[in-house]
Formats: structure tokens, C-alpha cells, sequence
């Protein structure tokens, strides 16, 4: 299904198994795709099983919720089964950001990537969507109310013991003039304890 995010997000496609979203994108099955939290329990259970240090995972959970990132973070092998399924060479991505009124409907982990056809550009508003995907992807005709014009996918970092890094441009970062200037912002954030 492709549902709204907030401004200045694009759209997502989410379902509860990576194939159905690699079905919709038109890509294999089994590629990567990110887990969905924004509950705190599922949030929990994944954070006692990552490989970071207290601090760097108040650090991840501040990038999903407030910067409302894509990360890719390290996890132990006492992951649970449901992170487990979604991990890659010891790696997760997640996925934190949700438009407020979802957020009652998503009470536990869903897999999500970016709203668009492989060798497309994410879809910002429903009628893109319906445009893009075939019948049998529903979408969510509502959205937050604000232009699709200028919307992006979210920036994507990874989060280390070593530190942050960035991955992927987007929203984010775009926002801050770049990712070097994106970056700054974030460790500038950290050391004021934000």
C-alpha cells in the first residue's frame, strides 16, 4: 500500500514482508527493504539488540523520530526473528518517520522503501502514485494537505560506534545546503545534547 509522509517527505510503500514491496517496486524479492517502527515497544526490543553504545542509541532513535531519517544501524545476532528477516551483512535499515494520522493503524513493524517503480522518481501525492503502480497497489488517497512540488525521499546515514556517516541524499540534507553541511548540523545537535 502507498501511504502519505509529512512534509517535505515523499510517499512510501509498505507491507508487512519485504516481497510484497519488492512485487510493487518491480524489483526481486529479495532485496533489501527497511522496517517501519514508530512504536515504542517494537523500538525497544530492536535497541537492546543493536550493537551501539547507550548514547549512540538515544542518538539512532532522535534520528528516526525527530531528523525522520532512514538509518542503517548494526545489529547483534540476539536480534529478534523480525529484525533478523530484514538484516543484511549486519545491518538494518529503519525507517521512523509517520505522517500522525498513521500512526495508530501501524502498531507493529511493517517492511517500507520509497514509493516508486524501480527507474523511477518516489511518487509525492496519491494521483502520482496511482499513476505509477499497477491496479493492485493500493494507495492511501489523503495526505497532509501541503504541495507535492518539492518533496524528497528521506536522507539515509549509518550509525556506528565509530559514528555517523552519510549514505543516501534526501530531504534532510537538502534542507541543510548538502551532506557535509547535514552532518555538521547533526554532531552540532549531539554535542549540545539535543
Amino acid at each position: 500500500m502507498v501511504l502519505p509522509n509529512p512534509h517535505p517527505l515523499t510517499s512510501v510503500v509498505a507491507a508487512t514482508t519485504a516481497e510484497a514491496i519488492n512485487a510493487a517496486k518491480g524489483r526481486p524479492a529479495g532485496q533489501a527493504v527497511a522496517l517501519w517502527l514508530v512504536e515504542d515497544g517494537p523500538w525497544a526490543e530492536l535497541a537492546a539488540a543493536l550493537d551501539l553504545g547507550p548514547h549512540q542509541v538515544a542518538m539512532a532513535r532522535a534520528l528516526l523520530a525527530e531528523e525522520r531519517v532512514t538509518a542503517l544501524l548494526p545489529v547483534t545476532r540476539t536480534a529478534p526473528v523480525w529484525v533478523l528477516d530484514a538484516a543484511r551483512d549486519g545491518f538494518v535499515l529503519v525507517f521512523g518517520s509517520c505522517w500522525a494520522p498513521l500512526r495508530p493503524l501501524l502498531t507493529h513493524p511493517l517492511r517500507v522503501s520509497s514509493a516508486n517503480r524501480t527507474s523511477h522518481a518516489p511518487v509525492a501525492d496519491p494521483a502520482a502514485a496511482r499513476a505509477q503502480f499497477p491496479p493492485e497497489v493500493h494507495v492511501l488517497a489523503a495526505g497532509d494537505g501541503r504541495p507535492a512540488h518539492g518533496r524528497r525521499a528521506t536522507t539515509t546515514v549509518r550509525l556506528t560506534r565509530a559514528g555517523i556517516e552519510h549514505l543516501r541524499p534526501g530531504a534532510q540534507c537538502h534542507a541543510h545546503g548538502g551532506p557535509a553541511a547535514y552532518l555538521e548540523h547533526l554532531r552540532e545537535k549531539r554535542a549540545a545534547g539535543c
